[in-house]
Parts: C-alpha cells; sequence; structure tokens
C-alpha cells in the first residue's frame, strides 16, 4: 500500500477540498482515505499501485487548480499497540 501525498495550490475552501477528493476518486477509482487540506495545501490518498504523476497532474489542473508536485511512500496499518 502506497501513501500518495499532492502539493495543491489554489484550495480557497471546503468546497474546493471536496472537488479534489473528488477528483482523485474519479482518476484512482481505489483510492482509500482520500482528504484534502487547503491549509497544508495538499491532498493525500492511500493506493494499492503507484499513483500516475501525469493523469493526476491533468486531472486537477482541468479542475481548476495548479498541481505542483507528488511524493510517494510505503504505508503501512498500525495494529492496536502502533507497531
Amino acid at each position: 500500500m502506497n501513501k500518495i501525498t499532492v502539493k495543491i495550490e489554489g484550495m480557497a475552501c471546503g468546497m474546493c477540498e471536496a472537488h479534489i477528493c473528488d477528483t482523485i476518486r474519479r482518476v484512482f477509482p481505489g483510492a482509500k482515505k482520500v482528504s484534502a487540506s487547503r491549509k497544508s495545501g495538499e491532498a493525500t490518498f492511500l493506493s494499492e499501485n503507484a499513483a500516475d504523476e501525469d493523469v493526476l497532474k491533468r486531472a486537477i489542473t482541468d479542475t481548476g487548480y495548479t498541481f505542483v508536485s507528488l511524493s510517494s511512500e510505503e504505508y503501512r496499518k498500525r495494529g492496536l499497540s502502533g507497531r
């Protein structure tokens, strides 16, 4: 499982966050735990597969926001003990 973080400029309100989340879910139907924050200027989601940066960049740009960068790291679910 991969945790994908996308830096985005142009989000100004809760509806902007919702538009970004909807866009990610549309482009990556298997995305889990999709969230966006206008404060931090980023969106995060979990995916079994690597995210195609060009596809995501095009989708975000087409929605009216500015794609800045994409980073990915391995995600491991933690148990109740935090390990």
